[in-house]
């Protein structure tokens, strides 16, 4: 009723209410009406807490999407008369054998997809699956990424640090690169006892590797100012070389080679904004730096395109 969408989802998240929410979502008030229909009702703008609420929701009732309240309304019917936001009103459309045919996975990774994926990483954190992780964070939009990892008050490096007992460099550059996008995370508390992803990797029951104490250990406004290659080389040199020296092999190529009868094909902008080859080179591979693996195999091809001899 007071649009409380992280409280509702820390219930739902709670495993020893789970019974209890099954009997409650069936449950009518005095109106008729299940939570759906209010959660339809107060659905007017769009959170990630909120559709995983939704998503919930219906998992947990689905016949409730065609179940009409005192007034012969439905959810749908009172999402769309109050104005509720585009991925309430997508889910609420769905019939329930729709609901029960695409289970939460479908529908989340349809109208949730930062909790979807929020979920996913957690189970990959939890089985140390690191490359599944990475390979999210290369395919996928920065702006997703950095909603996933903020999803939940941040809780997803917080379960870097109760599930890092084992040293790995795939670890290591995994907790560099979340908290890189989401530097506040080094300071975020989970809700129910106020810890800090450090405060949890510290915590003897986990007791996380040095390594990863360490990184947790930093400051957010540092990571906030300090460029994402300089962390990595402090951390994990090896990795910093594997991954820029073909960059920086690109920028010095590029600095020595393009001439400013070159740069002249570029454009008047061009030429104002990027005065040398060094810039140039920044230019075109600056992007990069957010997505290692493609970074590196796009330095790669670049490499093999302008001088195939250096490979």
């Amino acid at each position: 009723m007071n649009r409380d969408w992280p409280a509702v989802q820390g219930a739902m998240f709670d495993p020893d209410r789970y019974v209890a929410l099954l009997v409650k979502y069936k449950e009518r008030d005095e109106h008729g009406r299940l939570p759906h229909h209010w959660m339809a009702a107060k659905a007017q703008t769009h959170t990630h807490a909120l559709a995983s609420v939704g998503v919930w929701s219906i998992c947990y009732n689905e016949e409730a999407l065609t179940t009409r309240d005192n007034k012969g309304e439905t959810p749908i019917d009172i999402a769309r008369r109050s104005g509720a936001c585009a991925e309430i009103i997508g889910l609420l459309s769905l019939t329930p054998e729709e609901a029960r045919s695409l289970g939460w996975k479908g529908m989340a990774r349809l109208y949730a997809p930062v909790a979807y994926w929020r979920n996913e990483m957690a189970n990959w954190i939890k089985s140390r699956s690191y490359a599944d992780c990475h390979k999210f964070i290369n395919e996928h939009d920065d702006e997703l990424v950095r909603e996933v990892l903020k999803f939940n008050n941040s809780d997803l490096l917080r379960r870097i640090a109760c599930n890092s007992q084992i040293y790995s460099e795939s670890l290591v550059f995994l907790a560099l690169r979340m908290i890189h996008r989401n530097p506040l995370s080094l300071s975020a508390e989970d809700s129910e006892y106020t810890e800090t992803a450090l405060q949890w990797a510290q915590n003897l029951q986990f007791d996380a590797c040095l390594e990863i104490q360490q990184i947790l250990s930093l400051d957010p406004t540092h990571i906030s100012s300090t460029p994402f290659p300089t962390l990595l080389l402090h951390s994990l040199p090896t990795k910093y070389h594997e991954i820029y020296d073909t960059y920086n092999t690109v920028c010095q190529f590029l600095r020595l080679t393009v001439s400013p009868h070159d740069k002249a094909e570029l454009g008047e902008q061009s030429k104002v904004d990027h005065p040398d080859g060094e810039n140039l080179a920044i230019r075109i591979l600056y992007d990069l730096n957010h997505n290692m693996s493609l970074g590196y195999a796009i330095c790669g091809q670049v490499l093999s395109f302008l001088k195939p001899n250096l490979r």
